[in-house]
């Protein structure tokens, strides 16, 4: 069981549990009663336990070749758990998510059927879209942040318009925040053919793509709150995108070595950031 609980890799959850409670709160449907938080536990533990750890199983599986060049410790490369253990795991994960996506409705099933298929497409031979770095991060941002803001929306309320252009706009800022995490493994990627943008287009490039598109996206989710008429919620959003600069400067100027730090400083003050236009939006509606 604790091996299980392993590739489904934990820390890999707070981003899409984080996303659906910021769509669930931009809904402005939602009204924090017993029955409300009830659906709110049951929709994060659907995005993130479930179905993020679904995917972190199976994107294991197919990566245990890469894993046994850059990571070879990891359990399925060094034969610590069996590919039985491995297919039970994720279709026990696979049908609880659809079980629980059903209990939501047939908006949410859908969406969680999407997400499933982005998964599959992502890390499963032939298709196997982490290949590429530019559409496999996209296909991982749209799941993690787009379907999960979609989904905690659609729990609570209809879907606005406002709604999906902050969904798609944080899901696009997330393509960078996914790039990040390319800077581990370059070499290990390169040998496998995995053409990461790292891989593609040298450290420096990407870090500079990297930085552009997650500053492109909050700067676009301000103008939004500008036209909006929301002074505070731009003020915030501002402050937040203006203090990633820092680490970002130094993480431009040293992509490699300063990659984990800018991971966790400019990707914290991005979700904070959803979360403030979440409020934002809520307020708006």
């Amino acid at each position: 069981m604790s091996r299980s609980l392993a590739i489904m890799k934990p820390v890999t959850w707070f981003g899409p549990t984080w996303a659906f409670l910021c769509g669930a709160v931009a809904s402005g449907a939602i009204l924090w009663s017993w029955s409300d938080l009830g659906h709110l536990f049951l929709g994060m533990l659907l995005a993130g336990p479930i179905l993020c750890g679904f995917s972190q199983v199976i994107n294991d599986y197919f990566d245990r070749d890469v894993d046994a060049i850059n990571e070879p410790n990891r359990l399925i490369p060094a034969g610590l758990i069996s590919p039985l253990q491995v297919a039970v795991t994720a279709l026990a994960l696979l049908l609880g998510g659809l079980l629980l996506a059903s209990y939501f409705g047939r908006d949410v099933m859908i969406l969680v059927a999407i997400g499933v298929f982005l998964a599959v497409a992502y890390s499963v031979p032939p298709l196997r879209a982490k290949r590429n770095g530019w559409i496999g991060n996209a296909l991982v941002a749209i799941s993690y942040e787009g379907l999960a803001w979609m989904a905690g929306s659609l729990v609570f309320g209809p879907f606005s318009p406002a709604n999906l252009l902050l969904a798609a706009l944080y899901s696009f800022g997330t393509h960078g925040i996914m790039t990040i995490n390319d800077f581990k493994s370059i070499d290990g990627d390169a040998a496998v053919g995995i053409r990461t943008i790292p891989v593609i287009h040298g450290p420096k490039q990407a870090a500079w793509f990297v930085v552009l598109t997650m500053t492109l996206a909050q700067l676009i989710v301000i103008a939004a709150f500008v036209f909006w008429g929301k002074p505070v919620t731009v003020a915030i959003l501002a402050v937040l995108l203006l203090l990633q600069l820092w680490p970002a400067r130094k993480f431009l100027r040293q992509p490699v070595e300063q990659h984990l730090m800018f991971s966790v400083q400019g990707s914290m003050l991005f979700v904070i950031g959803m979360m403030v236009a979440a409020v934002g939006l809520r307020s708006l509606l």
